[in-house]
């Protein structure tokens, strides 16, 4: 009886390690290649969305490329889409043609 519940202690322990690191992954997920919510992330929509003179922001990610905090995609209203870079300010760092979209660096 003793052996038995302690294989249910340790695989008990084995399986909550398991679900936190699930957990870790997708609360990473978020500050890297996910989507990401909230104020900040409208913060950063609305200044691209001002560099850019309007268009539809597509996505909105943290991002570190380049020195930037913040990647959102923009499809510009002359129909090409763009990454604009912000700074953790909210300020430009830089403006890249989307690669997945082949849109042109204009602003």
């Amino acid at each position: 009886m003793h052996l038995s519940r302690k294989a249910m202690i340790v695989g008990g322990s084995v399986l909550a390690l398991a679900a936190g690191g699930a957990g870790t992954a997708i609360a990473t997920s978020n500050h890297g290649e996910g989507g990401a919510t909230g104020p900040q992330a409208g913060q950063a929509t609305a200044a691209a969305l001002k560099i850019t003179h309007g268009g539809d922001a597509n996505s909105v990610e943290r991002d570190g490329e380049n020195g930037a905090t913040w990647e959102v995609e923009v499809t510009k209203p002359d129909g090409s889409t763009v990454d604009v870079r912000l700074d953790q300010n909210y300020q430009l760092v830089v403006i890249e043609g989307d690669s997945d979209s082949g849109g042109d660096t204009g602003s």
